[in-house]
Formats: C-alpha cells, structure tokens, sequence
C-alpha cells in the first residue's frame, strides 16, 4: 500500500496533470477575463459570452460541425457496427484480412494523408465541397473508432443468450434486435458519443474537404488564432472543452455501465 501510494508516485501523477491539463484551466480562466488585452488580467467578467451573441460568423460555423459531427456519427455508428458484427460473426471469411486492414487504416495513417486522398478522390468524381464531403470525410475518420468499441464488447458477448432466443423459435432478426442489439447498445452509445467528439475536435481533414459556406467552428477559431487571439476565442473555446468533456464523460459512463452488466449477469 506506501509503495502504490508513495510520495514519488504522488508527485509524478500531479506533474503529469498538470502537463496536461494546466494550460486548458488557464485558458478557461481568461475566457472570464474582463480586459480585451489577453495577456492582462482585468477582473472576472462574461462579456466576452455575451460578445458571442452576437458574433454570427462565429455561431453558423458552431452549427456546421453540430450538424456535421451528429450526421457522421449516425452513420458511423451504423456502418461501424456492421462491420463489427462482420468480423466477430461471419469467422475467417475471404477477404476478411482486406477488409479488416482498411477498416483500421485510419488509426494509424496521418490525418494528412487521409485528408489529401479525400479531397482528390472527392475532385476526382466531381463532388463538389461543403457539409457532404466534410460528413463523409468524417464518418471515414470515425467508422473504424465505433468498430473497435462495438467489436471489444461483441467478443465478450453471451451467444448463450442467442441461442436460447433461437431454441425458443425467435426468428435471427427478432433475436438481433431483443437480445444482440440492447446487450451491445451501451458500446454502441460509448462509440456514438466517441465519434461525435473527435468529428467536432477535427481540423486537418475538415480543412481538406471543405468548401464555401461549411466552415466548421475548429477551422474558424484556427483562422482567427492567425491574425491574433481575441478575448471571445477563449471564450469559444471554454465552450468547445466543455462539450467535449460532457461527451465523453458520458462515452466513460456507458462504457462503465456495460462492464457492470457483465459483471452482474450470471454465468449459463
């Protein structure tokens, strides 16, 4: 117990969250900065929220990656989850090295890379850019996160439980949405609400696949950072962390919350 808890370990951890997370704090502290100057501490005020008010280019690029991270994630969730089911389910069926490598590809490849072969394939069949190349670059992006989540729970899923639906003459489908689909729909959730995050996080491929009229709220406040950083930026910002915090707590929660129903369910 003193090993686990000694003073060397104690120390390390607070100097690595302090790494991490010391400049996000004081950025959120100077979002209630009263001074317009960044670097000057003028008092606690919320004037620079209320400046966002009114600040339109600001809020229609805040609605774009809304729109695009909740529409990417959608069909991330479902295109994820299928190919989930497909690994886990169908065994070594031809093709399955193939296709398991370029469903995981974008793990590993630079956000660069994938975001320059976007915009060419996009260019290549004419596609012109905006809301829909930015969705679909995103749902590439976050399809393979959803799959690894969604696959990690469907391995140390019951089939007991599908059988026993089987036996008792549930057709596959039925079985599928009574018993498969409310076992997995915590990891689901945790893969929905992981997608939405880091669709609304991205900035390289958004910026590869983005046209007139589909500015997202990262590619913005990167636009604005440029020419200096303004007093609503922190703002802003203090606004993006907050709901990136809230998603993915609540990714952790479901993620939690489907480790104790295995816990809790009894063996067959």
């Amino acid at each position: 117990m003193n090993r686990r808890f000694s003073r060397f370990n104690l120390v390390s951890v607070a100097l690595g969250l302090a790494f991490l997370y010391l400049p996000i704090v004081v950025l959120v502290i100077y979002s209630f900065n009263d001074s317009r100057l960044v670097a000057v501490w003028g008092g606690w005020s919320l004037r620079w929220y209320v400046a966002l008010v009114d600040d339109r280019a600001m809020q229609e690029a805040a609605l774009n990656s809304l729109g695009i991270a909740l529409a990417s994630a959608s069909l991330a969730t479902v295109l994820g989850t299928l190919a989930a089911l497909a690994l886990t389910r169908l065994g070594r069926f031809r093709g399955r090295l193939p296709f398991a490598a370029m469903l995981y590809a974008p793990l590993v490849m630079p956000e660069v890379i994938t975001g320059l072969a976007l915009l060419l394939l996009f260019v290549a069949v004419g596609l012109e850019r905006g809301f829909l190349t930015i969705t679909i670059a995103h749902t590439t992006l976050t399809l393979c996160f959803v799959a690894v989540v969604v696959q990690s729970r469907l391995v140390d899923f019951d089939r007991t439980l599908e059988e026993a639906a089987a036996d008792l003459g549930c057709p596959p489908v039925k079985t599928f949405l009574t018993v498969t689909l409310p076992g997995i729909a915590p990891a689901i959730a945790a893969g929905f609400l992981l997608a939405v995050s880091l669709s609304l996080d991205d900035l390289v491929i958004a910026s590869f696949t983005t046209g007139p009229g589909a500015t997202t709220l990262p590619i913005r406040i990167y636009s604005e950072v440029r020419l200096g950083v303004k007093p609503e930026i922190n703002a802003v910002c203090t606004i993006f962390i907050a709901v990136i915090a809230v998603i993915v707590i609540a990714a952790s929660l479901a993620t939690r919350r489907s480790t104790t129903n295995d816990a809790g369910t009894p063996a067959a």
